[in-house]
């Protein structure tokens, strides 16, 4: 993980340099980004007017014409005037950093890399929001925004023939089918009486040592929480080990081991 240099280039601070903070529309953000390598993007205006300041920003013509998200050029251009609507800094202390890169980054003993280097440009002076001149361009942009981020990311189409290179949609899933037909076997389990519980399953257990709670609800035809409570007046459940999961008698009740010994 790169690591911060611990020196900080303050050569911007002691020149006092004093920085713009300007918001400016998504839309004019994308624009410069088109105008890599071409020049200018634009010319900025600073007047006076009654003792005011205004600015203004005109955006370069070739960078107006707007594409859509499917990359064809709509029939909409961008707004070429925005002007800027000045805001004071509210006493806040804000600042610009650049992180500069220094070539390969240096390797220390302990595997860590230095960072590239920071350097503080100056200090924010003055805060505007560059907005774009009310005009028919604004209007069709903004329309064609509207009507783009509108649309639906899915849409449905109507199929003319069946589809068989794909899955085929199916009124229930097997497993839910299975898990429906066990609770209606679940309801339909009447409790017999305790004592008959207890002979059926000791009657298994004389067959064989070891049994899941599914192979003993086949057996009994009780519903399992009250095959269960049973179970843990009776039975030890393996938890773990060659019998995993699977419920076997007490010692005190194993009385088919004597007899076997016996024979």
């Amino acid at each position: 993980m790169a690591e911060k240099s611990g020196e900080l280039d303050l050569t911007g601070a002691k020149q006092n340099t004093g920085m713009w903070l300007v918001k400016v529309p998504k839309y004019l953000s994308q624009q410069w980004a088109k105008s890599t390598g071409r020049g200018e993007v634009g010319k900025l205006r600073i007047a006076k007017n009654q003792g005011k300041t205004e600015v203004s920003f005109t955006l370069n013509e070739d960078l107006a014409s707007i594409h859509d998200t499917t990359g064809k050029l709509a029939s909409v251009s961008a707004p070429r005037d925005h002007p800027f609507v000045l805001q004071s800094v509210g006493g806040q202390m804000l600042t610009v950093f650049t992180e500069c890169s220094s070539g390969t980054p240096e390797e220390k003993s302990d595997g860590t890399k230095t960072a590239d280097k920071l350097a503080m440009e100056g200090i924010v002076v003055q805060r505007a929001e560059c907005r774009a001149a009310p005009s028919e361009n604004y209007m069709k942009l903004k329309k064609m925004h509207i009507e783009i981020t509108s649309k639906p990311i899915r849409l449905s189409k109507q199929l003319d023939k069946a589809v068989t290179t794909n899955y085929k949609p199916v009124a229930d899933h097997q497993y839910n089918i299975e898990s429906e037909r066990r609770k209606k076997e679940e309801g339909k389990r009447a409790r017999a009486d305790k004592q008959q519980v207890l002979n059926m399953l000791f009657s298994a257990f004389e067959k064989h040592q070891y049994y899941t709670i599914k192979d003993l609800v086949d057996i009994t035809k009780q519903p399992v929480n009250y095959l269960k409570d049973i179970l843990r007046e009776i039975c030890t459940y393996n938890a773990k080990g060659t019998h995993k999961s699977t419920w076997e008698l007490m010692p005190e009740y194993r009385h088919y081991q004597a007899e076997v010994k016996a024979e």
